[in-house]
């Protein structure tokens, strides 16, 4: 069993961060590994900041994650992959939904949404991978799907057989929605690939 990791999922609320999290427990423990899974909720109603720690290896004694110390984040939005930015350790990798979800003060006028986001994070000197997983949701047939697409973009960053994410999607998803999502899961993976 290789040394445990530390990744970070965050996002907005009503993004399906939840399921992500879950399917990655699940895949996790299928794998052996000791599992600690960890949300905290900012204002977890639709639109505000939501973050999971994820963290796995044989023993797990603590669930969240300090900062400097996430190996991998997954972010739902831009401005929440800026947000998060400094739990990324040196060497990390950061996955992005290149989307961009209003937050209230932009919606109400009183700041303007950040321009430049993924330009000042690749200025920072750390790995990133930015996908339209909005796009590829839809392309799958659900916008609601851009989870599990991030799901696919992050198991190309993860030595776990593609057999084994396919099952815990099963495993988490309604029965109805499954093939849907397993679409969405491929064509995450395929824009997992640098």
């Amino acid at each position: 069993m290789n040394q445990g990791k530390n990744i970070m999922i965050v996002g907005v609320g009503g993004q399906g961060t939840l399921l992500a999290s879950r399917v990655m427990g699940n895949v996790l423990m299928a794998q052996g590994y000791d599992v600690k899974v960890s949300e905290v909720h900012g204002m977890s109603q639709r639109g505000g900041s939501v973050v999971t720690y994820v963290k796995y290896g044989e023993k797990v004694y603590s669930p969240t994650i300090e900062q400097g110390e996430a190996d991998i984040i997954l972010s739902f939005e831009t401005l929440e992959a800026a947000r998060w930015l400094s739990y990324l350790k040196k060497g990390g990798t950061i996955l992005v939904n290149d989307q961009q979800i209003d937050p209230m003060p932009v919606i109400t006028g009183a700041m303007e949404y950040p321009a430049g986001i993924l330009d000042t994070i690749r200025e920072q000197g750390v790995r990133l991978l930015a996908v339209d997983a909005l796009g590829l949701a839809m392309e799958a047939g659900n916008s609601k799907a851009v989870n599990v697409v991030l799901i696919g973009v992050l198991s190309k960053h993860m030595d776990i057989p593609e057999q084994d994410w396919e099952d815990a999607i099963r495993a988490c998803v309604p029965e109805k929605f499954v093939e849907l999502n397993l679409k969405a899961f491929a064509l995450g993976r395929r824009a997992g690939d640098e």
